[in-house]
């Protein structure tokens, strides 16, 4: 059993096993009351002056108690694994280690100590960026999107579920997407610009695996690609429709 478990697990792209094995070890000592949320936080006077240097990385993985986690889970775990299915393990990793960087820096005016709803905001925008030109996504089945409008959706949404001070740091992840796509992949060929590739030492530790040549969903939505949403309608395209629920979340500590 346990053998059949990790074979499984095993399975799952190496970036998107990292980033969601984080969030469940991270956020679930601290959902049952192990330890305590607070020594978790990004703050930066501990991290510089008591060395606490987890907290650089404890803070992108602390995730909503209740069922907005499952929600947050999920959704990590769709969005990563689509990129990744296009994406070089090792230039994800890479490139997203700098994304993380530039959101904690971005981050520091508006006081924000969790990054993980930034970080999400910055998958689903790089996600959506790289889908098929004129590619669509369904919520839930009911609304049906272009795909390039999914990241300022998800920003309406936080803005309508956690006000302004939500929104302003779900920006933030939205912005480095920006720049992080405007940057690499823009300009870049199908492997994106070459100062970007993961250096020889990351592709040996994370390995490197070959990519198939097209995206087609993005964001932890069902993506139609152009001309195929019939097709998709009658069960012709792979996948299933996904949707969003992004709530205000609750705070640190609360059941």
């Amino acid at each position: 059993m346990a053998d059949s478990i990790l074979t499984e697990i095993r399975k799952i792209p190496p970036v998107t096993r990292f980033l969601t094995t984080s969030l469940l070890g991270v956020s679930i000592p601290y959902l049952l009351g192990i330890i305590s949320p607070y020594t978790l936080l990004y703050h930066r006077d501990s991290v510089l002056q008591k060395l606490q240097i987890w907290r650089l990385y404890t803070s992108f993985f602390i995730g909503s108690s209740g069922i907005n986690f499952i929600f947050e889970l999920a959704m990590l775990y769709q969005t990563s694994n689509q990129l990744e299915a296009t994406f070089d393990s090792a230039d994800l990793a890479w490139q997203l280690f700098f994304a993380c960087i530039a959101i904690n820096v971005a981050s520091h005016p508006l006081g924000a100590s969790i990054f993980l709803r930034p970080l999400m905001h910055c998958l689903t925008y790089i996600s959506s960026a790289r889908a098929p030109p004129g590619a669509q996504s369904s919520f839930f089945g009911l609304i049906t999107i272009p795909v390039v409008y999914v990241p300022y959706t998800m920003l309406a949404v936080e803005f309508l579920m956690g006000g302004p001070a939500a929104a302003g740091r779900a920006v933030v992840g939205t912005v480095v997407g920006h720049l992080w796509w405007w940057r690499v992949w823009s300009a870049g060929d199908a492997q994106g610009a070459a100062w970007a590739r993961a250096p020889r030492w990351v592709k040996d530790l994370v390995g490197s695996r070959a990519v198939s040549g097209g995206s087609g969903s993005a964001s932890g939505v069902h993506v139609y690609p152009p001309r195929t949403r019939g097709s998709a309608s009658t069960g012709s395209s792979s996948g299933t429709s996904r949707g969003y629920n992004w709530g205000s979340g609750q705070r640190l500590g609360n059941n």
